[in-house]
């Protein structure tokens, strides 16, 4: 259904500012640096989250617009086969050109004139602007890890954010049991969502038991300690082969020094906080830590049917700490369920009953993934707060760790 238009030119430009005040702290050659292929450097994101707007929204609903620069359709569509042609991603680290200058007088162009469309108030204009918002505050999420990885790969571990992170003891680990119901599950048509989290629909659910929190650092290094990485009874095939084939010893961004663990993050290394949330995991990491422990990972229905009556609040990233961090000492209710780190469940990323993408070129953007990936819930401290909902679906290929992806045990009552 179509968003109203009230408001929305604000949100559309506190959204574009808060990317460019989260790219502050970067040099001119952190913004062009890619170090893997499923990154993309900071400059990209800048100019693809602009080129959307200009290519689904101004092309479209302005008859008096004129492209800033036709040959960037190119050089900054995704994976919009539909849309054109596409520069490939593993290369966009090469693209020293444009400058950032001109990606920046890209972004104040096209924004000059998107404010200008939405005083209009078409209907059309403003929930295809909302998914652009939406869009753009993923990329400011993506934006940070990909910087992350970059600069975790330089032995000077320079720091981007200086904040002081809080550090607390977290609670006990308890197990809270939840009785078997019918519920229901997806996004409602009110409000604004994306294709994969619809239509609402039931869902059984057996007798099962969440933990009160997050998995933290500390347990995770009592799985170490006891060899999980060398027990290949807990771990997937997949999971296993991959391990192997990178070496996998410890989360991704863990570092021992003189008998001390560090963890480096975007605030620069530091010692390893024990009671905080293990981030940067992936799926088979996970679920060989949930067996460790005599647990599974939770489905995602699990999940959104405990967590939707919560409010959305929690260390997303306004606060900029991009760390996550202990926020809570109750054993007996669910904490840390949004903000801090994405949580991974055994539930594959499939279609919903029902299911049906968006028309034109905006069902690629979600429908075309639902294969070999799982789904995680809740957001992370590099998510915008108000990007999420109970509903949310994010995905990822198992063997992702680059995200801040950790996890909360369930198992079976």
């Amino acid at each position: 259904m179509p968003i109203p238009s009230s408001g929305l030119s604000d949100q559309y430009r506190a959204t574009r500012q808060r990317t460019m005040k989260l790219c502050r702290n970067l040099t001119a050659e952190d913004m062009v640096a890619q170090s893997m292929p499923d990154a993309s450097p900071a400059k990209w994101h800048l100019a693809h989250t602009t080129w959307f707007y200009e290519t689904f929204i101004l092309t479209a609903y302005s008859p008096s617009y004129r492209v800033f620069d036709e040959r960037y359709a190119h050089l900054f569509n995704s994976y919009y086969v539909s849309a054109g042609s596409r520069y490939l991603r593993p290369q966009r680290g090469l693209l020293t050109r444009p400058s950032l200058s001109q990606i920046q007088d890209y972004r104040a162009y096209v924004d000059e004139h998107m404010v200008a469309l939405l005083k209009q108030g078409d209907d059309s204009v403003s929930y295809l602007t909302t998914v652009g918002v939406h869009h753009e505050m993923q990329h400011q999420e993506l934006m940070m890890t990909d910087i992350l990885h970059l600069l975790a790969h330089n032995p000077l571990y320079p720091q981007v954010f200086d904040r002081s992170v809080p550090r607390s003891v977290a609670s006990d680990l308890s197990m809270l049991s939840v009785d078997s119901t019918m519920t229901e599950v997806g996004a409602p048509e009110q409000g604004f969502s994306y294709d994969c989290e619809k239509p609402k629909h039931q869902a059984y659910l057996h007798s099962h038991a969440l933990a009160n929190r997050p998995v933290t650092n500390g347990e995770w290094l009592q799985f170490i300690d006891d060899k999980g990485y060398q027990e290949p009874l807990l771990w997937l095939s997949d999971g296993w082969s991959c391990k192997e084939e990178h070496d996998w010893q410890t989360p991704l961004y863990w570092h021992q020094e003189n008998g001390e663990w560090h963890q480096y993050g975007l605030d620069g290394m530091h010692p390893l906080d024990l009671n905080a949330p293990v981030c940067h995991v992936s799926y088979y990491e996970a679920d060989a830590f949930a067996k460790w422990a005599g647990k599974r990972l939770p489905n995602e229905h699990e999940l959104e049917h405990s967590t939707e009556s919560y409010k959305i609040e929690g260390h997303f990233v306004e606060n900029e700490w991009l760390r996550p961090v202990i926020s809570s000492d109750s054993s007996t209710s669910l904490c840390q369920v949004y903000g801090d780190v994405w949580e991974w469940t055994q539930s594959a990323y499939s279609p919903y009953p029902k299911f049906k993408a968006e028309q034109g070129a905006l069902g690629e953007y979600n429908g075309k993934f639902m294969a070999n990936q799982f789904v995680l819930k809740g957001g992370s401290c590099a998510t915008a707060q108000l990007q999420m909902r109970s509903s949310y679906r994010n995905f990822f290929y198992p063997h992702h760790r680059w995200q801040y992806s950790g996890l909360r045990l369930a198992e079976d009552v």
